[in-house]
């Protein structure tokens, strides 16, 4: 039994039925205090299910029974009120804005953990366990690049690909804003089937790139620039075949 500090938050409301997705952000704030306090307060309208401290301890706030505020606007796999399907976890980090760091070792075991206790209760997929920037691309960047979601994937939960050297090579050069034609529209479909909201037919716009850079933040986190290289365009071709293979095997069992 995982140790659970009882933190509760008012922020909630009821599901309208089981949850089938996981959702990690990070905090965002200067200190853990101040961000537990904003999701316990009533007037923030925000929540999220668990918080996870740097030391590996961990606070329930909501119920996984009950929808908790952690997601806002968004889109995965065509779910566009992810709070509703959804456990939300917050890992503690000061984020991208105030002085984003690594993730240390026990927080980092703690979230995994976590998650593999939170799957002995709910059937989520590992196609459904993703970042706050999956569901969100245009204004979310967390838990970032620097979660380790290789090791995440490592120990069962998520997905994970890294392409051989001659599939990168084969895909040829870059693609990037501004660019058209039938690679870019292969890349928005890709990313469309995984889950991302954007739509499948267009040009390399603004769109496309912000959805680029969440896919490297999570996938390929060595590069997040918005610039579909031929390593970015490989590693979706094979996260796509695990989340396919996947989803097969689900339905035939």
């Amino acid at each position: 039994m995982l140790p659970i500090i009882e933190a509760p938050s008012p922020n909630f409301n009821a599901r309208r039925g089981p949850p089938d997705m996981l959702v990690l952000h990070y905090t965002g704030m200067q200190t853990a205090a101040e961000a537990i306090g904003r999701l316990q307060d009533s007037a923030a309208e925000v929540s999220a299910h668990y918080v996870v401290d740097e030391d590996g301890s961990i606070l329930r706030l909501v119920p996984e029974e009950r929808r908790a505020w952690h997601a806002g606007r968004g889109v995965w796999q065509g779910e566009t009120d992810c709070n509703a399907a959804s456990i939300g976890i917050e890992i503690v980090n000061p984020g991208h804005e105030f002085g984003y760091r690594d993730f240390p070792e026990a927080q980092v075991a703690a979230v995994i953990e976590l998650v593999a206790d939170i799957r002995t209760r709910w059937s989520i997929p590992d196609a459904r366990i993703i970042a706050h920037s999956d569901l969100a691309p245009d204004r979310k960047e967390d838990p970032g690049e620097r979660f380790p979601w290789k090791r995440l994937a490592g120990a069962g939960h998520g997905l994970w690909f890294e392409p051989a050297a001659e599939r990168i090579a084969a895909l040829g050069g870059m693609l990037q804003k501004g660019d058209e034609g039938l690679g870019v529209l292969v890349l928005r479909s890709g990313l469309h089937r995984l889950g991302y909201g954007l739509t499948p037919a267009g040009a390399y716009d603004e769109e496309l790139a912000a959805t680029v850079r969440a896919f490297q933040r999570h996938w390929r986190p060595s590069r997040v620039d918005g610039v579909a290289d031929g390593e970015t365009r490989a590693t979706l071709m094979g996260v796509l075949q695990l989340a396919t293979a996947e989803s097969v095997t689900g339905v035939l069992n």
